[in-house]
């Protein structure tokens, strides 16, 4: 039997094949990337301290090659096929997202490696979200809304054969991994040709665009792909200057001086020419909902940081959230992840005191980054592109977490415990490399 292919090389198989297909749908995306590359030359020239460092934790390597993406499912069945070819990839769905109660009717999940090791090689994640049709008001449109999802096939035949033959097998060997990317690429594929007709669409449209961009579709097109920047607010202030328009605000934190969770902005939403299916032949129309997006990731922060974080927004003061690294590390407000430094090796330290190691210079504790996303910012994101209406009164409504892991076909998994996990590891495996893990 061929050897398997390792989940992280599919992975980077796939976002690099959906990449260059998202380019060639979406023009600006490329000058999106051009620009993005810019940015980062100048922010690591201009700051050499900074670059040595994301290169000794390994985000300098994997900075050119990361995405995140975002598609929106219309079914129970469609989420749950979509986590098992995410699976293929080492991709697991962490943390659970309502975005109702601020005006989008969808529920969502951020399928990522969880891995330090998997995220060190390619970092992909894909926003993903499944509408919730019970937000539609309207029966009528409710019930047309969904026979039209149940009437699509949003996998391939051949998509669906591989993820049964990658769960049966234990993986897949170079050829079936190179079929897989190129069928699951289909998923992800612009169509034209819209499923309902021109004047059902209007009526999605006024019930929500999301809603539209959805059920309208033969499949949950990818809706923008996000490279990396250490520099966001560079980036801002040059997408005019390449013909794009950035939208008016960057959602997440203010700039600091240690960057803290995620930060996004993007440029407006493309309109897209579509074809409406009629009784005789085809009406022209245009949909408006694909993106492009920038982001800059920052440190992790822990449940007390986030508390402070979440104050802030409310608040709009963030001057209870320290701006320092060790602040915030002594304060137990950010995940950090602790390695033995070249003089801690050579020394022979007796105290396996943390803090101690670190003063003497034999530990170093460098943030831990930010893989997830936040609620907030991506309803900033959603509806600025989506149109300025507000429906946040309309879909004020409790979570639906158990509904929607339900649909999952598993739980998503806990933020906050991979990142205690991966400090947890570091300082263990830190202490091991001193001599010192007999000392805890």
């Amino acid at each position: 039997m061929s050897a398997f292919v390792h989940p992280d090389e599919i992975r980077s198989r796939f976002s690099a094949a959906l990449s260059a297909m998202y380019r060639a749908e979406v023009p600006q995306y490329g000058d999106l990337l051009t620009l993005v590359a810019d940015i980062n030359a100048q922010a690591i020239k201009a700051d050499a301290a900074g670059a040595d460092r994301l290169a000794a934790s390994g985000e300098l390597a994997r900075l050119s090659e990361e995405r995140h993406g975002a598609i929106r499912v219309g079914t129970a069945a469609e989420l749950a096929t979509i986590a098992r070819a995410f699976a293929v990839m080492g991709m697991h769905p962490v943390s659970y997202y309502n975005l109702a109660p601020a005006g989008v009717p969808v529920h969502s999940t951020a399928f990522r490696p969880v891995d330090p090791a998997a995220l060190a090689r390619n970092p992909f994640r894909v926003f993903t979200s499944l509408l919730r049709l019970e937000l539609i008001e309207d029966e009528a449109l409710r019930e047309e809304a969904a026979e039209t999802l149940a009437r699509r096939d949003i996998f391939t035949p051949g998509a669906r054969d591989l993820i049964a033959t990658a769960e049966t097998a234990g993986g897949l060997d170079e050829d079936q991994a190179d079929r897989f990317v190129s069928e699951l690429l289909e998923t992800f594929r612009w169509h034209a040709q819209a499923t309902v007709s021109a004047q059902t669409y209007e009526r999605l449209v006024a019930a929500h665009r999301l809603i539209a961009d959805v059920v309208s579709f033969k499949g949950p097109h990818i809706n923008h792909l996000t490279p990396r920047t250490l520099d966001i607010d560079a980036a801002q202030a040059a997408m005019p200057e390449r013909g794009i328009t950035p939208k008016e605000t960057i959602e997440g934190p203010p700039a600091r001086a240690c960057p803290i969770l995620l930060r996004q902005t993007s440029f407006k939403a493309l309109e897209e020419a579509i074809a409406f299916p009629g009784a005789d032949g085809t009406t022209a129309g245009t949909h408006t909902a694909r993106f492009g997006e920038i982001e800059q990731r920052g440190c992790a922060l822990t449940p007390a940081g986030r508390a402070l974080y979440d104050a802030a927004l409310a608040s709009k003061d963030f001057s209870a959230l320290p701006d320092d690294w060790d602040a915030l590390r002594r304060g137990d407000l950010a995940w950090f992840r602790y390695r033995a430094t070249p003089q801690g090796l050579a020394a022979r330290a007796e105290s396996a005191d943390l803090e101690d190691l670190i003063a003497l210079g034999h530990v170093v504790a460098e943030p831990i980054t930010y893989e997830d996303f936040l609620p907030v910012s991506a309803a900033g994101i959603f509806q600025s592109n989506l149109g300025s209406e507000a429906r946040a009164a309309a879909y004020a409504v409790d979570p639906a977490r158990a509904d929607f892991e339900q649909a999952l076909g598993r739980s998503v998994l806990d933020e906050m415990a991979l990142y205690r996990a991966e400090q947890d590891a570091s300082i263990a495996a830190t202490l091991k490399a001193l001599g010192l893990a007999e000392a805890v």
